[in-house]
């Protein structure tokens, strides 16, 4: 993928942010302050929601870096229905006033990306993992772990926006996508993985750690994806 440099402000949201400002400066000209303070207070809004500020951590090789800003809403145990398999799932709720970019969780090759239409339920339910709007990306880790990304779609967000295809290589931390409007992402680890985030903790899109995934031994003899 090529590098995303960090404008402060989402490319995404240029246009809404162009149009949000001129807007209130078009009714700040002609009916003047008070009838356009509605207007710079939307006009805020939109910035706020897509601003998209540099990431940098420090953590160990095997460690998962959260894909998204947020609340954890789910640490647990539940079936990858991508790689048909039972796996750890952590979950990312993001709410309106959360940085909305997404960012690679591992290191390694991006082996699958594939979009379900769906529905709109509240992101912070657990329905909304197999019935909304998504995008699945399965990447492959340099060891053979397999570690699939989930962008889902919530009660406001309209638009998953994903940068990455197959064939890719992404590294923890780099962005790869965008939802637009409230929204979750979906983690899941093989189920040998530790989990380092506790439901209800705040995580941080490229900084905060989510899990970490074990040190693969037979697998990773046998060359065998796990």
């Amino acid at each position: 993928m090529t590098p995303y440099p960090h404008p402060i402000l989402a490319r995404e949201g240029w246009p809404f942010i162009a149009l949000a400002v001129g807007a209130a400066i078009a009714t700040t000209v002609l009916a003047g302050p008070w009838w356009s303070l509605p207007l710079w207070i939307v006009a805020l809004f939109v910035v706020q929601f897509f601003r998209d500020p540099a990431r940098s951590f420090e953590a160990a090789g095997n460690a998962v870096i959260s894909p998204a800003d947020g609340r954890i809403v789910a640490v647990e145990r539940a079936r990858d229905p991508y790689l048909e398999r039972d796996a750890l799932k952590v979950s990312v709720f993001m709410n309106v006033f959360n940085v909305h970019s997404n960012r690679a969780p591992v290191d390694g090759e991006v082996r699958e990306v594939r979009y379900f239409p769906g529905r709109f339920f509240n992101a912070a339910i657990d329905k909304a993992s197999i019935e909304n709007e998504r995008n699945a990306m399965v990447i492959d880790t340099a060891d053979g772990t397999r570690v699939t990304c989930v962008q889902i779609a919530g009660l406001i967000a309209r638009r998953i926006l994903c940068y990455a295809k197959p064939g890719d290589r992404v590294e923890r931390g780099q962005r790869f996508g965008f939802i637009r409007f409230g929204s979750r992402v979906d983690v899941y680890l093989p189920l040998d993985a530790t989990p380092r985030a506790s439901l209800g903790d705040i995580v941080y899109a490229g900084q905060t750690v989510l899990a970490e995934l074990a040190v693969p031994t037979a697998a990773a003899a046998s060359g065998q994806p796990r």
